[in-house]
Protein backbone atom coordinates (compact mmCIF):
# COMPACT_ATOMS: atom_id res chain seq x y z
CA UNK A 1 0.00 0.00 0.00
CA UNK A 2 2.86 2.43 0.16
CA UNK A 3 2.11 3.74 -3.78
CA UNK A 4 -0.85 5.67 -2.35
CA UNK A 5 0.19 9.00 -1.97
CA UNK A 6 -1.68 11.23 0.65
CA UNK A 7 -2.81 14.78 0.46
CA UNK A 8 -1.35 16.46 4.05
CA UNK A 9 -0.82 20.23 3.54
CA UNK A 10 -3.04 22.68 3.73
CA UNK A 11 -2.57 24.54 0.49
CA UNK A 12 -3.26 21.14 -1.42
CA UNK A 13 -6.55 20.75 0.36
CA UNK A 14 -7.87 24.95 -0.01
CA UNK A 15 -6.67 24.33 -4.05
CA UNK A 16 -9.37 21.55 -4.49
CA UNK A 17 -11.56 23.34 -2.44
CA UNK A 18 -11.19 26.44 -4.43
CA UNK A 19 -10.40 25.23 -7.70
CA UNK A 20 -11.92 21.52 -7.99
CA UNK A 21 -14.90 19.96 -9.32
CA UNK A 22 -17.55 18.80 -6.61
CA UNK A 23 -19.68 16.24 -6.31
CA UNK A 24 -22.11 15.17 -3.61
CA UNK A 25 -23.94 12.54 -2.39
CA UNK A 26 -25.75 12.10 1.06
CA UNK A 27 -22.71 9.70 2.11
CA UNK A 28 -19.85 11.87 0.58
CA UNK A 29 -18.45 14.56 -1.38
CA UNK A 30 -15.92 14.35 -3.45
CA UNK A 31 -13.28 17.27 -5.15
CA UNK A 32 -11.58 16.53 -8.24
CA UNK A 33 -8.89 18.03 -10.10
CA UNK A 34 -6.12 17.51 -12.29
CA UNK A 35 -2.41 17.64 -11.05
CA UNK A 36 0.95 18.23 -12.74
CA UNK A 37 2.06 15.20 -12.59
CA UNK A 38 1.16 11.20 -13.43
CA UNK A 39 0.43 10.40 -9.62
CA UNK A 40 -2.70 9.74 -8.01
CA UNK A 41 -3.23 11.81 -4.87
CA UNK A 42 -6.28 11.89 -1.84
CA UNK A 43 -6.60 13.47 0.72
CA UNK A 44 -9.76 12.22 3.52
CA UNK A 45 -11.16 14.90 5.74
CA UNK A 46 -14.10 14.45 8.56
CA UNK A 47 -15.38 17.29 10.67
CA UNK A 48 -16.72 17.52 14.03
CA UNK A 49 -20.22 17.19 12.62
CA UNK A 50 -19.74 13.42 11.49
CA UNK A 51 -19.80 12.49 15.14
CA UNK A 52 -16.68 11.64 17.72
CA UNK A 53 -13.95 9.96 16.96
CA UNK A 54 -14.92 6.47 16.92
CA UNK A 55 -17.40 7.86 13.80
CA UNK A 56 -14.69 9.95 12.28
CA UNK A 57 -12.31 6.97 12.26
CA UNK A 58 -14.31 4.77 10.89
CA UNK A 59 -15.60 7.00 8.44
CA UNK A 60 -12.21 7.74 7.26
CA UNK A 61 -12.03 3.74 7.09
CA UNK A 62 -14.52 3.05 4.54
CA UNK A 63 -13.73 6.03 2.56
CA UNK A 64 -9.94 4.71 2.02
CA UNK A 65 -11.31 1.29 1.12
CA UNK A 66 -13.70 2.25 -1.46
CA UNK A 67 -10.87 4.35 -2.85
CA UNK A 68 -8.05 1.11 -2.50
CA UNK A 69 -11.11 -0.64 -4.34
CA UNK A 70 -11.32 1.97 -7.53
CA UNK A 71 -8.06 2.92 -7.44
CA UNK A 72 -6.61 0.78 -10.25
CA UNK A 73 -9.45 1.93 -12.42
CA UNK A 74 -8.76 5.45 -12.25
CA UNK A 75 -6.71 7.55 -14.71
CA UNK A 76 -2.96 9.12 -13.44
CA UNK A 77 -2.82 12.76 -12.94
CA UNK A 78 -5.41 13.31 -10.71
CA UNK A 79 -5.80 14.77 -6.98
CA UNK A 80 -8.83 14.15 -4.83
CA UNK A 81 -10.63 15.62 -1.78
CA UNK A 82 -12.92 12.98 0.08
CA UNK A 83 -15.19 14.53 3.03
CA UNK A 84 -17.17 12.30 5.05
CA UNK A 85 -20.79 13.59 5.61
CA UNK A 86 -22.77 12.76 9.04
CA UNK A 87 -24.27 9.18 7.60
CA UNK A 88 -20.93 7.86 6.64
CA UNK A 89 -20.14 6.28 9.53
CA UNK A 90 -23.40 4.25 9.55
CA UNK A 91 -23.78 3.19 6.28
CA UNK A 92 -22.31 -0.12 4.62
CA UNK A 93 -18.86 0.12 2.68
CA UNK A 94 -20.59 -0.68 -0.54
CA UNK A 95 -22.84 2.11 -0.19
CA UNK A 96 -20.07 4.46 -0.26
CA UNK A 97 -17.79 2.82 -3.16
CA UNK A 98 -20.96 2.89 -5.02
CA UNK A 99 -21.17 6.51 -4.42
CA UNK A 100 -17.70 7.15 -4.84
CA UNK A 101 -17.54 5.36 -8.15
CA UNK A 102 -20.87 7.98 -9.46
CA UNK A 103 -18.58 10.82 -8.91
CA UNK A 104 -15.72 9.55 -10.68
CA UNK A 105 -17.84 8.41 -13.66
CA UNK A 106 -19.31 11.81 -13.76
CA UNK A 107 -16.07 13.25 -13.70
CA UNK A 108 -14.46 11.58 -16.30
CA UNK A 109 -11.95 9.79 -14.14
CA UNK A 110 -12.25 6.34 -14.86
CA UNK A 111 -10.56 4.05 -17.37
CA UNK A 112 -13.09 2.88 -20.36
Amino acid sequence: MSDFITLKDNRDFSRLYRRGKSFVSPVLVTYVIKNKSDNLRFGITTGKKVGKAVKRTRARRVIRAAYYQLYNDLKPGYDFVFVARSRTPFVKSQKVYDAMKNHMESAGVLKK
